[in-house]
């Protein structure tokens, strides 16, 4: 007779999809975790604002002033404090549990193995599809470049996915390789790798502003919501994309070497920077150029100053390098954060242990990166932007509810746990956050929902599959 752990467990019981993994269980394993300890709280902040600044300015931009018109400043303040309650959320969470599963971790130590499981299938959607939204962006500022500076562009067939005009995107696949290869170098590699990167799009940034501002019209600005405050809310759920990769912080918990105190602090400063620079922009941008003209433009920010501003290609060509610096910090650090969640799944038995497999001289998950490189490389090549971009918000938008709750319970649960930071005002400042993910929430469209409908679909048979029969948690020891 079979008497081993997994067998006598009954594995599609109730008790089984509610099971909980201990607080002390996690604190262990990232204990004892091989990556290796090289970030500190400014290599941690501008991770996540490497993460966070990106595509989401240079590029959505232009797909979101037509939906709500001037009120997009307004749509990026909604989502900017959508983000905050959230943020605050993540804060205490890392500060608690410096592991490298994120949000998926928290729901695991409070909601259950089936809600966990349920959120990191939602991370694996907000982080791969976000780099493949961004490398796809990346793609967009470098035919801009070549065409400022060069007088030529990539063809279609070889630059746009299908149903953009093209057969393959090839720069958009391109630029996920090149970041593979820099990940495998290590985390401190990469960590100084992103430091320079988000030096430059700051200044790219700092720059578009001191120039837009000079062909500001207050005019454009009137009236501030010609769609409504329907389009403003839907302006702000598309922009919700651009504020993702401040939970990034929270994915290199085992890499940070005083995680309890570092974690929180490069959450909330990595968001306070990120928010006042989108604001900034947009202002800039909105005053130089009517809302109307944005609808249909891809590298935004650059056909601002072109149309607006005039002066030649200068500026522009300025502000593509930036944005191209941008988005290839972003493609790296989010990609970094997508790897180490599967590596916390697959150290939890949910995914194969390939995906935890560490290399003992770069301390890098070989396989992990590799695999999944390869597969955004891919999604990054054949879908167009728009798509991704949404499908991003709202596994996004589910996972931080999770983080939301995960606050909730943890503090009637276990009150007496070390919490390096608390959030204010709690249960209510969590609760106010679950209240603005819903709202968010019902903004998006149908075919969104359909799209993440399915995504959940298949996530569950995975985890009927697999996940419930080689978790962890059949091991009596690690039950909760």
């Amino acid at each position: 007779m079979d008497t081993r752990p997994e067998a006598t467990a009954p594995r599609t019981s109730t008790h089984s999809l509610t099971r909980r993994r201990p607080v002390q269980r996690l604190l262990g394993d990232a204990a004892g975790s091989p990556l290796r300890r090289t970030m500190g709280v400014a290599q941690l902040t501008l991770l996540s604002v490497g993460a966070t600044l990106g595509t989401g300015i240079f590029v959505v931009l232009g797909q979101a002033v037509p939906e709500a018109g001037p009120a997009i400043v307004v749509s990026f303040v909604v989502a900017g404090v959508t983000a905050l309650f959230s943020a605050l959320s993540y804060a205490e969470l890392a500060g608690m549990i410096p592991g490298s599963g994120s949000s998926y971790s928290y729901a695991y130590a409070t909601l259950g193995e089936l809600v966990a499981w349920v959120c990191g299938w939602c991370l694996i959607l907000e982080y791969g599809v976000s780099v493949a939204a961004v490398a796809v962006g990346w793609g967009q500022y470098v035919n801009e470049l070549l065409e400022l500076t060069f007088g030529v562009s990539l063809p279609d067939s070889l630059s746009a996915p299908p149903g953009a005009g093209g057969t393959l995107n090839i720069p958009a696949a391109l630029i996920v390789v090149l970041a593979m290869v820099v990940l495998l170098r290590g985390a401190k590699e990469s960590a100084v790798a992103n430091t320079v990167m988000v030096g430059i799009k700051i200044a790219a940034l700092v720059l578009f502003c001191a120039v837009a501002f000079t062909a500001f019209r207050a005019g454009n600005f009137h009236p501030l919501f010609p769609l409504g405050a329907a389009g403003m809310s839907a302006g702000a759920a598309s922009l919700f994309f651009s504020y993702i990769g401040f939970d990034a912080a929270s994915t290199a918990g085992e890499e940070a070497r005083n995680p309890q105190k570092d974690l929180p602090r490069a959450i909330i400063l990595s968001l306070a920077l990120v928010t006042v620079l989108y604001v900034l922009v947009a202002v800039a941008a909105l005053g130089a150029m009517p809302w109307k003209q944005f609808a249909g433009t891809e590298a935004t920010l650059s056909e601002v100053l072109v149309r607006a501003v005039g002066g030649g290609n200068l500026w522009p060509v300025l502000l593509s390098v930036g944005a191209v610096v941008a988005t290839t910090s972003v493609v790296l650090t989010v990609q970094y954060g997508q790897i180490r969640i599967l590596f916390a799944m697959a150290r939890d038995g949910l995914l194969p242990p390939l995906f935890a497999k560490v290399h003992p001289r770069t301390g890098v998950p070989r396989a992990n990166t590799v695999i999944v490189s390869g597969f955004i490389a891919v999604l990054a090549a054949l879908v167009p932007l728009g798509s991704l971009a949404d499908a991003t918000s709202i596994g996004t938008l589910f996972a931080f509810m999770l983080v939301n709750l995960a606050v909730v319970l943890l503090r009637r649960r276990s009150p007496d746990l070390p919490r390096s930071f608390r959030v204010p005002f709690s249960p209510v400042t969590p609760l106010l956050g679950v209240g603005f993910c819903v709202y968010m929430l019902g903004s998006l469209g149908a075919d969104t929902w359909i799209a993440f409908g399915a995504w959940m679909a298949a996530g569950l048979v995975v985890y009927g599959l697999y996940g419930i029969r080689h978790s962890r948690l059949n091991q009596p020891q690690d039950l909760g």
